[in-house]
């Protein structure tokens, strides 16, 4: 069985808390959703709690900073793998190479000689990974299983490696002086004012939740499935896989990139060295940690995976131990993920046990 394969057949049908927090009346889900996102904006807060402080603590670093430069990033990384990992069934080993293309697409126009004002270049960011996606994915993507996840591999170090190769780029030494949100209100972005980001990022997050939710209930979002479940059979029955996997390499990188550039100018600064192949591993493994194919399983995997190094920071390097040994663990009691994909048979199985 090819690597591809056994991404592909992770997700079993499971009866989970998402099925039965659908049978609930529409009125309790909304009632429920209302105070999640609330809890959610005063994040920033929680350290400040009894106990819950204790928990979210990050030693030797501003959990603020914890928040808006690695959890809040990896939760929309998370979110963009997912729609080519999770709902079009593709293996990405370079996505960080999106990444790395939003944020230096920020960074060159909003620095410099040319000095755009930081709205002006999101949107240009996000455009700009998209069409790395479609260049990348229109050649690659009639390639199936390993030897995609093989080229995807290479896209993300050739991105890495122009970038330190370019003095345009900034060489090594990277891009500085990247412009930030504008101020407005009681709302000042500030590298010693984190909060502001957050509330920024976290409504980019529900933005982006509600597009991919319309989406994976769309006829993309079925041909997506079709192409994850068989391909071949998908074609057979007339749906243009390739054209559909292309939307899905498209869409995901342009959710890369617009996090990519959220990063950029909320540090300040880029170089090469941000955008390492170890980032990509770990962004896939918040993927299939929190369970391939199911958002609210990769929003958690993402907040695991950034936070978990930081919770047990005053372990030194042996954090990377325990990180790993939670992974290890979920992988081999919860292969399917933290929170898994709701399938066709768990749906029914929930409707039987509500009736």
């Amino acid at each position: 069985m090819s690597l591809t394969e056994s991404f592909r057949r992770r997700t079993t049908p499971q009866l989970h808390v998402g099925n039965k927090f659908r049978s609930l009346p529409k009125s309790a889900r909304w009632s429920i959703g209302a105070i999640i996102i609330a809890a959610c904006y005063f994040t920033p807060y929680w350290p400040d709690v009894p106990v819950l402080g204790w928990i979210v603590d990050t030693p030797g670093t501003s959990f603020e900073n914890v928040l808006t430069d690695q959890i809040m990033m990896f939760i929309l990384v998370a979110l963009g793998l997912n729609v080519v990992v999770g709902f079009a069934g593709l293996l990405d080993l370079g996505y960080v190479g999106f990444y790395a293309v939003g944020a230096y697409t920020t960074a060159v126009m909003t620095s410099g000689q040319f000095s755009w004002p930081w709205i002006a270049a999101m949107p240009l960011s996000i455009l700009m990974a998209m069409i790395a996606g479609v260049v990348l994915g229109t050649p690659t993507l009639r390639l199936r299983g390993d030897y995609l996840a093989i080229v995807t591999l290479g896209f993300g170090e050739i991105i890495r490696i122009t970038a330190n190769n370019s003095d345009w780029l900034g060489g090594p030494r990277g891009i500085n002086k990247i412009a930030r949100p504008p101020s407005f209100g009681p709302f000042e972005f500030s590298v010693l004012n984190a909060k502001p980001y957050w509330y920024l990022g976290f409504t980019v997050i529900l933005i982006v939740i509600f597009v991919l939710t319309r989406l994976e209930n769309s006829r993309v979002g079925r041909a997506w499935a079709a192409v994850r479940e068989d391909e071949d059979a998908a074609e057979l029955m007339g749906v243009n896989t390739f054209k559909f996997k292309l939307w899905a390499f498209a869409i995901g990188a342009a959710i890369g990139g617009l996090a990519g550039a959220l990063y950029a100018s909320k540090v300040g600064f880029v170089n090469p060295d941000n955008f390492q192949l170890q980032l990509s591993i770990l962004f896939l493994a918040a993927v299939v940690l929190g369970g391939t194919g199911s958002m609210y399983g990769v929003i958690m995997g993402g907040i695991l995976v950034a936070w978990i190094p930081e919770r047990f920071r005053g372990f030194d390097t042996r954090r990377y131990f325990v990180f790993g040994v939670v992974l290890v663990l979920v992988m081999v009691f919860r292969p399917q993920g933290i929170i898994p994909r709701r399938t066709a048979a768990a749906g029914i199985s929930a409707k039987e046990e509500a009736e």
